[in-house]
């Protein structure tokens, strides 16, 4: 080993610890808790190191090199961090260990006996595999980094492959996966032709922009973009987020999401000055993305998809502003690198806050109520009032309302893309983008105070919301945690500058003429002080109204009913009815929710019926994905006749085929190359 460094050591370690951290629970007697608690140790340990590693590499500049003499093909395995792939590791540590812990209480040995073990072995590995990803800079250690975490999240999402959406969902994934794994075998050797080596490391003034170099370009953008779940590879994410036990979807959504961003970042940093139309189709892309997902998200009835296709919108904004950074390195325009890409990376630490966070409190909803249907939720702020708390931070973060976390990081963007309105052709894709990022988010809005409101407030809509229960502690103080940092997180940005900025270095060190001298984030502190101001007077506000209705005598009696003596559940608004209008206008006819009703009709009718819809299918999936696959099926149907199922017809084929081989290398030998 060459090269290593303590901090190279101790984030090996941390790494080894989470791919440990489900080993106990394979050891242990099947059936019994006595490898629960061992393995949530083991991943907390592991991401207290790995933390600790990581924030010392982002904000104090240490770094580490390793390289390791490889068995395999394309020399030894070169692991390295910079600030960069830090950022990317701090939720990597951060959220598999919260999940571990809600993982006690959601998933115990107890209640399920035939999986539990099989999910904390499979979240250990996908958290460790994601870590290895970070670290390696050689083309052939990070495709097999990738294609453990590619397994391993597949295996985790599909805890509950006795059901049959669980095992379509699952794959689904896996096919997408390995379609993008695919892209990026052609890329690594792209990659290899060009510069002689499978090592990830570009010369002073960064690699060619030559025509291999799109190809390149995109064949990240397919594999890298289909785990991230960027428009129009997002078909898988919102089947096997909704599938998987949440602290699963979690981390999904929290964390492997953001690898692929990393990915893409990292391609992207070998190249000095790209072509234009790199950042063009990003920030398009991510444009697209940010108003697929808001729109589909306001018409989805189960909670958990809803969250799903919300994160489909919020990679769209963070690959807006990786757009907006590849249109400032191509026109040598700093100030869009910073914006943007400040705004990016920012973005990737906060989502990785609060929509973990919403997932885990989705999954204590799901836990108390025993259903995933918005419309049969209700009333549910008075029977969980700290996860309801908790939940509405959330909401307010991922609708980016100030002074939460994700208001920061989305105003960033936005000041980029306002900053972009100085050339012809980036004035007309910032004009694009600038817009649909505004409508995605008032759509957003829209969503998430559907699902908050029908879920938390008014009266229960169904006997299983009026039974719902608080999590026990192991559940509830991850979703705490996590509300709390949302706050923090937002109010206290602008002590992220010197991480962000050292970030944003890290990827644009290797452009002509050395570093562009970046200040990432400079607009957070005056942000960050409107955000205070606000908090402040929405704090004085609230005291001020508690302490005038203490002082005041208050008549308590039953408010006005309108005329209804008897109000029911039934009377309220429901999911359905609430995005009804956001629904029929923005989102795709094929995904929009479906009404099973009875009408009344004649003098004397029967009772009319109202049903609430089923889940509706991803557009791009019914309309595109599935008919052509099921033309292929249907085309390679006739070739089953080759099956024959007998030994000898199959040595035939293996005869048949060596002899082409040797025809044509004979054939070959008649017609040398010139």
């Amino acid at each position: 080993m060459e090269g290593a460094s303590p901090e190279g050591a101790v984030l090996l370690a941390a790494t080894l610890l989470l791919a440990l951290s489900g080993v106990p629970g394979l050891l242990a007697r099947k059936g019994g808790s006595g490898g629960e608690r061992p393995s949530a140790i083991l991943a907390c340990a592991g991401s207290a190191l790995g933390l600790v590693s990581s924030a010392r590499i982002l904000f104090f500049g240490a770094t580490f090199r390793i390289e390791v003499p490889s068995p395999l093909p394309g020399g030894p395995i070169l692991l390295a961090a910079d600030a960069l792939s830090a950022l990317f590791l701090v939720p990597v540590f951060l959220v598999p260990a919260l999940g571990a812990v809600y993982g006690l209480g959601y998933w115990p040995e107890a209640g399920h006996r035939r999986d539990a073990r099989k999910l904390r072995f499979f979240m250990g590995l996908l958290a460790a595999s994601m870590a290895a990803v970070l670290l390696a800079r050689s083309g052939v250690a990070f495709l097999v980094a990738w294609e453990v975490m590619a397994l391993a999240a597949f295996f985790a999402a599909t805890t509950e492959d006795r059901q049959p959406a669980v095992r379509e969902a699952g794959w689904i994934y896996l096919v997408a996966t390995h379609a993008g794994t695919l892209c990026l075998f052609g890329m690594t050797a792209l990659l290899h032709a060009t510069t002689g080596s499978f090592a990830w490391e570009a010369p002073d003034g960064g690699l060619s922009t030559a025509r291999p170099a799109g190809i390149v370009f995109l064949l990240a953008l397919a594999g890298f973009g289909a785990k991230a779940g960027l428009f129009p590879f997002h078909f898988w994410l919102p089947g096997a987020h909704a599938g998987a036990p949440s602290h699963v979807s979690a981390v999904m959504s929290g964390v492997m999401l953001k690898v692929g961003l990393y990915g893409l970042l990292r391609i992207t940093s070998l190249y000095g000055a790209p072509p234009s139309w790199w950042g063009g189709l990003l920030l398009v892309l991510g444009a697209a993305s940010a108003l697929y997902g808001a729109a589909l998200a306001a018409g989805q009835g189960d909670v958990k998809r809803l969250l799903a296709y919300s994160s489909i919108e919020n990679v769209g904004i963070v690959a807006t502003g990786i757009g907006l950074a590849l249109l400032g390195r191509a026109a040598g325009r700093p100030e869009w690198v910073a914006l943007g890409l400040g705004g990016a990376l920012l973005h990737v630490l906060f989502h990785s806050l609060f929509k973990p966070l919403l997932f885990l409190g989705a999954g204590a909803v799901i836990h108390g109520t025993g259903t995933r249907e918005i419309d049969l939720m209700g009333g549910l702020l008075r029977k969980m009032p700290k996860t309801g708390a908790a939940f509405a931070v959330g909401c307010a973060a991922v609708a980016a309302l100030p002074p939460l976390n994700g208001f920061f990081s989305e105003w960033i963007v936005y000041l980029g893309l306002f900053r972009a309105f100085s050339g012809p052709g980036e004035a007309l894709l910032a004009a694009f983008a600038a817009p649909a990022l505004a409508l995605a988010g008032g759509v957003a809005l829209a969503a998430f105070v559907k699902l908050f409101g029908i879920v938390f407030l008014g009266n229960a809509r169904s006997e299983k919301a009026d039974n719902a229960h608080e999590p026990g502690p192991a559940m509830r103080v991850p979703i705490l945690f996590l509300a709390a940092a949302c706050l923090v997180a937002g109010l206290l940005s602008p002590l992220l500058a010197p991480g962000l900025d050292a970030a944003a270095r890290a990827w644009s060190e290797e452009s002509p003429g050395g570093s562009l001298p970046l200040a990432a984030v400079a607009p957070l502190a005056d942000v960050a002080t409107w955000g205070a101001a606000f908090l402040a007077l929405v704090l004085l506000a609230a005291g001020a109204t508690g302490a005038l209705l203490r002082r005041r005598s208050l008549s308590r009696g039953p408010t006005w009913d309108c005329g209804y003596a008897r109000p029911t559940p039934r009377m309220q608004y429901t999911g359905s009815s609430f995005g009804e209008w956001v629904s029929a206008r923005l989102t795709p006819r094929a995904a929009a929710p479906v009404l099973e009703e009875r009408r009344p009709e004649g003098s004397f009718p029967r009772a009319a019926r109202v049903s609430p819809p089923a889940p509706a299918r991803d557009p791009l999936l019914l309309r595109f994905l599935e008919p052509l696959a099921g033309r292929w099926a249907r085309r390679f149907h006739d070739l089953h006749a080759l099956q024959e199922g007998r030994l000898t017809i199959y040595l035939v084929y293996v005869l048949g085929t060596l002899v082409a081989l040797l025809g044509w290398s004979v054939f070959r030998g008649w017609f040398p190359p010139r």
